[in-house]
């Protein structure tokens, strides 16, 4: 029996990593396998990619050729991590997939989503998740928790200023209004324990 494929989106700082964790460990304490991964990353070749996405001053990388090392150490994550797991009946939870491709390379002019759904479906065979739980916080509480975990170390995605972060959020909320059913947006304030407690629920309709 195929397994299920869940990805958890949203800004900096609404608790994605956290939450991915603790989700999978409430899947597993119902019996179902889970495997956790991430973006960039989850694979040998994608945590490589990883290395160079994240590091180095914020224009390193021109947004066609961040857009391109995404799509890329996605593709290699699909084929090697995400697609043998769902296939071997376990429920993969991953922090970040396409929809922050679509809103942090399309928060300028640069690309268009179009663009980025074309490299996704070139690169990944357009894979999309079964459900995608969006973590939603108020741009101020989500930019004060970002800040206390960098410590003023954030990487060169996470350290862009008020506005870019501005535009990514209202690009999550589209997504989320055109594709209701695909989207679930959970409420990120509270505990932790609180918010888990949503994104479950938000499974509610899949769990035994």
């Amino acid at each position: 029996m195929r397994g299920r494929f869940i990805t958890l989106e949203g800004g900096e700082g609404v608790g994605k990593s956290t939450q991915a964790r603790l989700l999978a460990q409430a899947l597993e304490m119902r019996g179902i396998e889970t495997v956790l991964t991430r973006e960039p990353g989850g694979s040998e070749g994608a945590e490589a990619i990883r290395g160079l996405l994240l590091s180095g001053a914020a224009d390193r990388w021109s947004v066609r050729a961040e857009a391109l090392l995404f799509a890329a150490a996605r593709s290699d994550h699909v084929t090697r991590t995400i697609l043998p797991a769902v296939e071997a009946g376990k429920w993969v939870i991953c922090d970040r997939f396409l929809d922050s491709s679509r809103a942090y390379q399309g928060a300028g002019d640069a690309l268009t989503d179009a663009d980025i759904l074309t490299l996704h479906r070139i690169g990944s065979q357009g894979l999309l998740p079964d459900r995608t739980l969006l973590l939603a916080l108020p741009l101020d509480e989500s930019s004060e928790r970002a800040g206390a975990r960098d410590a003023g170390e954030a990487d060169r995605i996470g350290g862009r200023d008020a506005e870019f972060h501005r535009a990514v959020a209202q690009a999550f909320r589209r997504f989320a209004a055109a594709e209701p059913e695909r989207f679930r947006e959970v409420d990120a304030s509270g505990s932790m324990e609180t918010v888990r407690d949503r994104l479950l629920a938000a499974l509610g309709d899949w769990l035994p």
